[in-house]
């Protein structure tokens, strides 16, 4: 299953020529899920290699504009294009008042259902087949939560020449040993362990939003394989990240090594940093993986070997 990260907004609270607004899209496999939408990103979106009528969920962090304002733009967009397929979105309470009020307002149409989730406390919002999305409570201004999409475990390792010494024809068997199941074969028992290696985990992906940062989410984001964390100011503005509710590079990336993190994604930079070159090197001190979004920038993330 392929897994990409594609930043469609980089910027904290207004754009620059290079930078739009927050937004995160995850794609995996012919699903996008969705990790806010600024004003503005549904431009970044078109631009990006992401399909219109593809499955798609949208999770967004908090209600400030920088982060949810872009989502009305978002649905116009898609269903300018034809969508057909419904999108499921995921936030606080206010964000389906909000939804629900401009579209009434504004007095467009669209051409999809739309399915609009309160968040109201932290943990599991989504469960399927091979992954889960859960939240965590943020600490920012307002009512904020980071997001972690994990990969549930897959299976092992099939080894096809030691089926063929079972006498195990392909097929219908094979998948049965491969879901973990035994069978009967020549009137002998085949365990599922003797042909299939042990379970292999998935990958985890961790958004962080707004936030500083608290030990709570130093647990959540525990062993992801990418973590993408808000880094608004360098060390010599630490006092304003405090005031504000933000996360310097450094803290971004202490936070990274004390949960174990495998590859860190500064974003969201203040506007003052025409170049986020000062962010990198800071965290690059305490993280030895460490790399800054762009906007339409892609990170492919392999699964562990």
């Amino acid at each position: 299953m392929d897994l990409r990260v594609v930043f469609l907004g980089t910027s904290a609270a207004t754009p620059t020529e290079a930078r739009g607004l927050s937004s995160i899209a995850v794609a995996r496999g012919s699903e996008i899920l969705l990790f806010d939408a600024g004003e503005g990103m549904q431009r970044n979106f078109v631009r990006s290699s992401l399909r219109m009528n593809s499955k798609m969920k949208v999770f967004i962090t908090h209600m400030h504009a920088d982060h949810s304002l872009g989502i009305l733009g978002l649905l116009q967009t898609l269903s300018l294009n034809g969508r057909t397929l419904p999108i499921d979105i995921y936030g606080e309470p206010r964000l389906a008042e909000f939804i629900k009020f401009s579209i009434n307002q504004i007095g467009f149409g669209l051409s999809f259902d739309i399915n609009l989730h309160n968040i109201e406390a932290e943990g599991l919002l989504v469960r399927e087949n091979d992954y889960e999305v859960t939240c965590c409570e943020a600490d920012h201004h307002v009512i904020a939560y980071s997001f972690c999409l994990t990969e549930l475990e897959r299976p092992g390792v099939f080894n096809v020449k030691r089926a063929a010494q079972f006498g195990i024809p392909e097929g219908n068997l094979f998948k049965q040993l491969q879901s973990g199941k035994d069978i009967i074969i020549k009137g002998s028992i085949v365990r599922s362990t003797d042909v299939v290696g042990p379970r292999r985990p998935g990958r985890k992906i961790g958004i962080s939003g707004d936030t500083r940062p608290t030990e709570k989410l130093c647990k959540f984001f525990e062993n992801c394989d990418l973590l993408v964390f808000e880094s608004t100011y360098g060390n010599e503005l630490r006092h304003k990240a405090i005031e504000n509710y933000h996360a310097t590079a450094t803290e971004a990336a202490t936070l990274a090594r004390q949960s174990g993190v495998r590859k860190l994604v500064l974003t969201h930079f203040s506007t003052r940093y025409r170049q986020s070159n000062q962010l990198l090197a800071e965290a690059r001190l305490i993280h030895e993986d460490v790399d800054e979004a762009s906007d339409l920038k892609i990170i492919d993330l392999p699964y562990r070997q």
